[in-house]
């Protein structure tokens, strides 16, 4: 038995080493394979890499002969597991989160807390605007992110010379015109420091959503399911 074992043990780690020598060459650009295992589907693998375009996900049979790129649903329990599991995978220290660099807005009593790097001229931003003004009792954390428009990167440091900044931001980004802060940007502002550490972070698209339990997301979501996520992060951050 102890010799089966072994067999057994050796013909996995085998599969695992073709699964990564394969996805590796076949997908190029620099992709490196950084985890493999075994998806409920009986035979399928997922395939957790990094590639010039951040952390992927894709999925194998066991001698990779065949790559799938796209999304696995759970159809029964209607859950997206490849999005679930990039949540977890991509998942960052929120506490690390140097909040002393980020635009501070809150409403009510600020229970439910939010990461957000966000471009004021993003359309998918300036739409998750109008879901984040449906949400009560909330405190967003805004790190200007203006990396779509970076010619207009002056009305962010406006924003942040503002004496006001959350009403700056909100006048910028939210409102169907953008209101460019009548404040100079001739303070001295982390907007470059913001860049930098999102580009550690590996963010490469805007919206970009980080929950308590640093969990990320990235584009909007719609109200309920925001609310839904934020209440969830909360109950799971006061187990710990």
């Amino acid at each position: 038995m102890a010799v089966a074992a072994l067999a057994v043990a050796a013909a996995a780690t085998a599969d695992e080493a073709t699964i990564r020598r394969v996805v590796e060459e076949k997908l190029g650009g620099g992709a490196r394979v950084e985890g493999v295992q075994p998806t409920p589907i009986a035979g399928l693998y997922e395939v957790h890499l990094q590639s010039r375009e951040g952390p992927q996900l894709v999925y194998t049979d066991e001698n990779a002969d065949h790559i799938l790129l796209g999304t696995l649903y759970d159809a029964q329990r209607g859950r997206n597991l490849t999005e679930e599991r990039m949540r977890r995978l991509t998942a960052i220290d929120f506490g690390a989160l140097p909040i002393d660099l980020a635009v501070k807005v809150q409403r009510g009593n600020g229970r439910r807390v939010l990461a957000v790097f966000s471009d004021p001229y993003c359309p998918a931003c300036r739409q998750f605007e109008q879901v984040l003004a449906q949400v009560d009792d909330i405190t967003i954390y805004y790190f200007m992110y203006p990396v779509i428009r970076p010619e207009r990167v002056a009305h962010s440091q406006a924003v942040w010379c503002s004496p006001d900044r959350a009403k700056a931001w909100i006048a910028l980004a939210a409102r169907a015109q953008p209101q460019v802060p009548s404040a100079k940007p001739d303070c001295e502002t982390p907007v470059e420091r913001v860049l930098e550490l999102g580009r550690a972070l590996g963010i490469n698209s805007t919206p970009t959503l980080f929950f308590t339990t640093g969990e990320r997301v990235r584009g909007g979501l719609r109200a309920p399911d925001l609310v839904a996520q934020l209440d969830d992060a909360s109950r799971r951050a006061k187990r710990k």
